[in-house]
């Protein structure tokens, strides 16, 4: 059975491109506009990792894996934040949030996927 992933990103080309990128490696996708729309299909439906931009509009990533984590079945889902955003204090920010890991857009395909495999086994 392949492994359910939810991308959040509030731009369209990014989760389209993660979206293939993902469904080309067999994952299971569902994709999320914001972190708000991300939460509210957490509520009904649980995935085995979670790719989050930090930067959007109604809940940023940092809120919404603190969020997630706040959620008995998300406690131990990896969640990688993947955003332009690259400082040490935003990443020890995203950390402190919960967050496994932090990629830094452009994303590299090849990258994502190793990261995928890594972190799901």
């Amino acid at each position: 059975m392949s492994k359910s992933i939810l991308i959040v990103d509030d731009s369209v080309s990014i989760r389209q491109m993660v979206e293939m990128t993902l469904k080309s490696a067999n994952y299971n996708v569902t994709t999320a506009q914001d972190g708000q729309d991300a939460l509210d299909k957490c509520q009904s439906a649980s995935f085995d990792f979670v790719l989050t931009d930090q930067n959007m509009p109604r809940m940023d990533g940092l809120t919404l894996i603190k969020s997630l984590r706040g959620l008995a079945n998300f406690r131990s889902t990896p969640i990688v934040m993947l955003t332009t955003e690259a400082g040490d204090d935003m990443k020890a920010k995203g950390k402190a949030a919960g967050a496994t890991g932090w990629m830094v857009k452009p994303f590299d395909p090849n990258k994502l996927l190793d990261v995928m495999k890594r972190v799901l086994g």
